[in-house]
């Protein structure tokens, strides 16, 4: 599986990245290690998570993915020599101070999530969310202590535009501090607008890394909401109803028959389209069975024209 180079990273990894949400939320322990083998054994060698996954789940309090995964190491020896593995902070915790992007906290965090984690170092570590009370001089400060540390590979920022990703280079430069080196924004088919052509071009010129997140609009691009029936139950289909609307219905339209031309299913088209789209390093894509496993290696493989690459483009426009 060819693989793709994450920025100036000093890394590379294959072109689809695990969004390991799922783990403590709609997989347990054991599923979670299943999945997880069969995603390395595939080919890929990329997980994402964060110290606040999944916080939202009723019983959680945040950590649950990164104990899992920490766990998950623990009984596959050898296997963190494989994994290029990322992680974040900056999100509420749930306790007073445990959130943002002050330094106190990141120095802190860090520690918890490599215990929870059960490793030495971290490949990517994530500003999750900007802090507004937080300069980013402080923000990068913290990250060049954890550099020098051998705490963490390098470092990214989420949910950052234009404006914040400039602010944080004109700081970087002028104290000589460490700066991001992988964007991950919100970005698929159907939802554009926190990835636009600047901040793409600004990625582009700086060699910044790009790993989306909602690469499959919460579920929505896999086409199993078609009615407003389908939105009812589980919270993952309230979060893909935000997607329910008349440019969401053309964007399935589409998607159904280019799937139609390859034989494929909605969401290999779809993330087939956003591996192939300019300024994209890889999406991030969850999975909670076997069967979708194979279809990240279907969505890596399938050659879409120039002609469905276009269409699908300007069906989310």
């Amino acid at each position: 599986m060819e693989k793709k180079a994450l920025g100036k990273t000093g890394f590379d990894i294959a072109p689809i990245v695990f969004g390991g949400n799922v783990f403590g939320w709609t997989l347990d322990e054991q599923e979670s290690f299943r999945i997880l083998d069969a995603f390395i054994d595939h080919g890929f060698d990329a997980i994402d998570t964060a110290d606040a996954y999944s916080r939202w789940a009723e019983g959680n309090k945040g950590g649950e993915s990164e104990t899992i995964l920490g766990k998950w190491f623990k009984a596959r020896p050898g296997m963190r020599d494989k994994v290029k593995l990322f992680t974040k902070v900056g999100s509420d915790m749930g306790i007073p101070g445990h959130k943002g992007l002050k330094e106190e906290w990141i120095l802190k965090a860090v520690d918890d999530s490599l215990s929870r984690l059960g490793v030495d170092y971290i490949d990517l570590y994530f500003s999750h969310w900007p802090d507004p009370d937080a300069s980013h001089s402080e923000t990068l400060g913290a990250y060049d202590k954890l550099l020098k540390a051998g705490k963490i590979r390098t470092i990214g920022a989420s949910n950052y535009d234009l404006e914040l990703m400039t602010g944080a280079l004109a700081a970087s430069q002028k104290e000589g501090l460490p700066f991001y080196q992988v964007l991950q924004p919100e970005f698929n088919l159907n939802s554009r607008e926190k990835f636009p052509a600047p901040l793409k071009d600004f990625c582009v010129e700086k060699s910044i890394g790009v790993i989306t997140y909602f690469s499959l609009a919460s579920g929505f691009l896999t086409g199993k909401y078609r009615t407003e029936e389908d939105f009812r139950g589980p919270k993952r289909g309230e979060m893909a109803k935000r997607f329910y609307n008349e440019k969401g219905v053309h964007v399935l339209n589409v998607l159904d028959e280019v799937a139609a031309n390859h034989d494929a299913k909605q969401a290999e088209v779809a993330l087939a389209w956003i591996i192939r789209s300019d300024g994209i390093t890889a999406p991030i894509a969850s999975a909670t069975s076997f069967s979708q496993i194979e279809s990240f290696v279907k969505a890596v493989e399938l050659d879409l024209t120039q002609d469905e690459m276009d269409n699908l483009t300007k069906a989310g426009l």
